[in-house]
């Protein structure tokens, strides 16, 4: 049985809506991550990993690696890790499970791999349509497969290639995956980032001072203070190396995006994304905002006692669409903002739970209804 690489599974502790980061050349390139991970926590709660290159004494490519199930300071709450993770690019990722099984712990990424060109870490947020018949493919050939994701498809892709360049070989792989995903890969000398042809999912890039970040979305740069410098586009590869490390100039590439428009994911405006981030193009506060005007355009009240209606948020993605329904209704007729859901803070996002059992407990558990403010009036929730 042919068998071209093997998972590294070193402090493999314990999904593919998720958050993906990445970053080359900076010193402080683990910490970074972490912290590039906590803006992008709201993606993902249920497991986190980092991945950093070093050189080791005899100047030999080392790939670090920590990674487990919780919040992002929970798996890196011992400062203390950071020393485990030494190196100048790093890659890391936010789990939420859409595929893989969200109780293995083998199926936390990133995930690394040492084939024949080297060592290859690969973050991935999407999900990939036609991954099942793809691992068909390869297992019939001969691939043994260590976790469930569909990530893992992409690996045995690359490192089955009988090309002799890493990015022809990522390249060849993405020609065969069909779906979403936003990728980022740590080789022994890039990052490379990739979004798919449709463009479901956002992916930017930004730089802070001489290095580049690459993060879903561009809050996690504002947290570490780096500049936006644009999105990723559809069907676009990106790669850093030292040669654009020393010249500031990004190398791209494309893969064939003729007849793949563009397909953006509604949820990403709506729910998934955080207010303060820039994607496709434009701002998420302000599209929530121009969002809930055109549904107050369309759905409008229509009570003849309009002191009685109210508009109220389900806290927190829709509390700036609350306000864009409520400032177009107000037009019409006289209506309220009002606080009427109280949130706990305690419990993270119930939408992204694993299971649709879980997500109603988490409802119950995250939310409660201000008596005071709803009994009598008119609601638009």
């Amino acid at each position: 049985m042919n068998n071209n690489f093997k998972i590294i599974t070193a402090n493999d502790k314990p999904k593919c809506h998720c958050g993906v980061f990445g970053i080359y050349g900076s010193i402080n390139a683990s910490l970074q991550t972490y912290y590039g991970l906590h803006s992008l926590q709201h993606r993902g709660q249920e497991a986190c990993g980092i991945v950093t290159r070093s050189i080791n004494e005899k100047e030999h490519s080392i790939f670090n690696v920590h990674k487990g199930e919780g919040l992002v300071s929970e798996v890196f709450g011992d400062s203390k890790v950071f020393k485990t993770l030494p190196g100048s690019s790093a890659i890391g990722h936010n789990r939420y499970s859409t595929t893989g099984s969200s109780n293995s712990r083998k199926n936390i990424q990133p995930f690394v791999v040492n084939y024949r060109l080297g060592n290859l870490a690969v973050s991935h947020n999407g999900n990939l349509t036609n991954a099942k018949a793809l691992r068909k493919e390869l297992v019939d050939e001969g691939a043994i497969f260590q976790t469930t994701s569909d990530t893992e498809v992409i690996l045995h892709l690359i490192a089955r290639s009988k090309l002799d360049n890493q990015v022809e070989q990522f390249k060849e792989a993405l020609t065969r995956l069909e779906g979403a995903y936003c990728l980022t890969i740590l080789t022994d000398d890039k990052l490379i980032a990739a979004r798919d042809p449709y463009g479901f999912r956002p992916l930017s890039i930004g730089k802070l001072n001489n290095a580049f970040v690459i993060a879903s979305e561009t809050c996690a740069f504002d947290i570490l203070q780096a500049k936006f410098i644009r999105e990723v586009e559809p069907g676009e590869i990106i790669i850093i190396d030292e040669e654009v490390f020393e010249s500031g100039r990004i190398k791209s590439e494309r893969i064939n995006v003729n007849n793949f428009p563009e397909k953006h994911c509604v949820f990403e405006y709506i729910y998934f994304s955080r207010p303060d981030s820039f994607i496709f193009g434009h701002n998420v506060d302000k599209m929530r905002r121009r969002l809930g005007k055109m549904l107050a355009r369309k759905y409008p009240v229509k009570d003849k006692d309009g002191e009685k209606v109210i508009v109220i948020s389900v806290p927190d993605s829709s509390n700036t669409a609350a306000l864009g329904y409520q400032s177009e209704l107000e037009k019409t007729i006289p209506s309220k903002l009002e606080i009427g859901l109280i949130r706990s803070h305690y419990i993270g996002r119930t939408f992204i739970q694993p299971g649709q059992e879980k997500r109603e407990i988490g409802v119950r558990i995250k939310f409660n209804t201000v008596k005071g403010v709803l009994e009598g009036r008119t609601v638009v929730l």
